[in-house]
């Protein structure tokens, strides 16, 4: 159950104007009162003789009662309470029970003789409610209602246990400020599927990922298509900026600005520089390798780096100091970041939804501390500045790397942010974890169907030769292996790995490494990314190398069926407790 307050209004008739409409909006159905401060306030919903009027002017009569020049200038308490999508549908009495909470527990209402405010809630649709009140009470004073809507939220958690309704977590101050109901409203107004605030959000979030220095993520703003201001000190020094969507107008037809920390806490400019400057506040030092590879091949090179550098932090983010780790976390939003916006199409809409979701997970009461992330970042950078990837190819295929070895760095985000008690965060890199794995699925179908096509094509000796080699090198995990469809794949990376060079006993114990694999769903399947990425092979083994693969036939393009193939994710003991390659 969400509540979300907002008490800067002005107009009491505006605001039941709203609620009471069904022309405008298609949740709008019957809108009628469920509670009011006095259980007799009259109901322009069911009362054909009251009126908005009516209901506007009796919660407005002690406002009205004071002297005009002490009338507070924004009278207008609001606050909406929302059950989640997985509640049942609550009767009126239950939700007027929950409106009297809420007035009592934000002192707007707080009973046992002591003043109160005019209020009442209305129901215009099965999962929700608003709730009105003018902010002065009977004897002409002003409630006490600081901090309204943390006391909101905490009666919330109470509500929830109490009437057996999911159990939102609770936060810690650190999220980004949600859209007001006036901000929904117009964006539904505008046929948009988000609010100006969120798609601002996003924009400027992207713009930052692998971003160097202010020029740069100005530019990146620029080039996104917002109107920019920004905002020098006398000196010349630029102090801050704020940012509005073309054709967000307020009443008097100006773009509607919002600056940097309005939009997320990490988000203002000095927050921002913490970034590139390593957290000192200086100017990044230029380095050799941040010379970032663009033309053909780069796409497939920087996921491949981007593997390397996730694969790295989750050792970071599981034993490192906690600011260190939330550096890390912080840089690995910025990688699906630019990960989401230059991937394929089919795999596009789940890498960006797993962004939007680890974008809470990046921050916490745990102050980054930035520079050791520089791996990432510059990952991130590497990724936007070689452009789209294909879908297909290496392109695909290495993008299915990249996820793979993302998934772990999420999932360990995810319990790092449970061990210190961070429940929103973790429920949030949780829900990221829960996209990255259907993305992986759709990039990894093509490349692994191959890879087991050639195995299954890999002759007798051969076969027989690693499955020994497996025995021996793995003696707890190769009968699970060997039961496996994605078996086949994983003989073919042996194969092309012997090839080229490499001692396949080494590379398989390394792949494995201090990490548990028992109990994977899949203990081929992540073996297979690992050993191609130590022994960079390609990963996509569809076209035959220069020097062949002793032992593999020709490839194939044919995919394998989904029932075969072994395109699937490791279980969660595995994915929690992986401590190395």
């Amino acid at each position: 159950m969400i509540p979300s307050v907002n008490n800067t209004g002005s107009k009491t008739f505006g605001l039941l104007k709203y609620l009471y409409d069904t022309g405008k909006y298609e949740d709008h159905t019957d809108p009628h009162l469920v509670a009011s401060f006095d259980g007799m306030a009259p109901d322009p919903g069911r009362d054909p003789n009251a009126t908005l009027e009516d209901l506007q002017q009796l919660l407005d009569q002690p406002v009205m009662a004071l002297p005009k020049h002490t009338r507070p200038a924004k009278h207008v308490w609001h606050t909406s309470v929302r059950a989640t999508a997985d509640d049942r549908i609550l009767s009126d009495e239950e939700w007027g029970e929950i409106a009297r909470r809420i007035v009592a527990a934000t002192g707007i209402d707080p009973g046992d003789g002591q003043p109160g405010c005019r209020w009442a809630a209305v129901r215009h649709a099965d999962d929700h409610i608003h709730i009105v009140a003018t902010l002065v009470c009977e004897d002409g004073s002003r409630p006490d209602d600081f901090r309204s809507g943390k006391r909101a939220q905490a009666e919330c958690r109470l509500i929830e246990k109490e009437l057996g309704l999911h159990q939102v977590a609770p936060g810690d101050g650190t999220a980004a400020q949600r859209p007001t109901s006036a901000e929904r409203h117009k964006a539904e107004r505008q046929g948009r599927e988000r609010t100006a605030r969120e798609e601002l959000r996003e924009t400027v979030r992207r713009a930052v990922s692998g971003a160097g220095s202010d020029e740069e993520f100005f530019d990146r703003l620029a080039a996104a298509g917002v109107l920019i201001r920004k905002r020098a000190a006398p000196s010349g020094d630029l102090l801050g900026y704020k940012v509005a969507l073309p054709g967000d107008l307020n009443k008097d037809g100006e773009p509607v600005f919002y600056p940097g920390a309005r939009l997320a806490p990490d988000l203002s400019l000095p927050r921002i520089r913490e970034r590139w400057s390593g957290g000192t506040g200086a100017e990044p030092t230029p380095r050799q390798e941040d010379t970032v590879r663009t033309g053909p091949g780069a796409p497939t090179s920087a996921r491949r780096g981007t593997a390397s550098a996730a694969w790295q932090a989750v050792l970071i983010v599981e034993h490192g100091d906690d600011a260190v780790a939330a550096a890390h976390i912080a840089a690995a939003g910025e990688v699906l970041d630019a990960l989401a916006k230059t991937s394929a199409a089919h795999t596009r809409r789940e890498l960006r939804d797993a962004a939007t979701a680890f974008e809470r997970a990046s921050r916490s009461h745990v102050r980054a501390v930035r520079g050791h992330d520089r791996a990432l970042r510059q990952a991130a950078r590497d990724l936007v500045h070689a452009g789209p990837a294909l879908g297909r190819g290496e392109d695909g295929a290495t993008t299915a790397m990249a996820i793979d070895m993302l998934f772990f760095l999420i999932t360990a985000a995810a319990h790092w942010h449970a061990r210190k008690g961070h429940a929103q965060q973790a429920e949030a890199a949780a829900q990221a974890a829960g996209h990255l794995r259907t993305a992986y699925q759709a990039a990894a179908a093509q490349p692994l169907g191959v890879l087991y096509q050639r195995g299954r094509r890999l002759s007798r000796p051969v076969l027989q030769r690693q499955t020994v080699l497996l025995r021996e090198t793995l003696p707890g995990l190769a009968e699970q292996i060997l039961a496996e469809p994605g078996w086949y794949a994983l003989a073919t990376t042996i194969a092309e790995a012997e090839a080229a060079g490499h001692d396949p006993a080494d590379l398989l114990s390394a792949a494995v490494g201090r990490r548990e694999l028992d109990t994977a769903e899949s203990v081929s399947d992540v073996l297979v990314w690992r050993m191609r990425r130590t022994a960079d092979l390609p990963a996509d083994a569809s076209p035959l190398s220069e020097s062949g693969t002793a032992g593999v036939q020709p490839a194939t393009r044919r995919t394998a069926p989904q029932t075969s193939a072994p395109g699937r994710r490791r279980s969660s003991k595995e994915e929690t407790s992986s401590k190395t390659r």
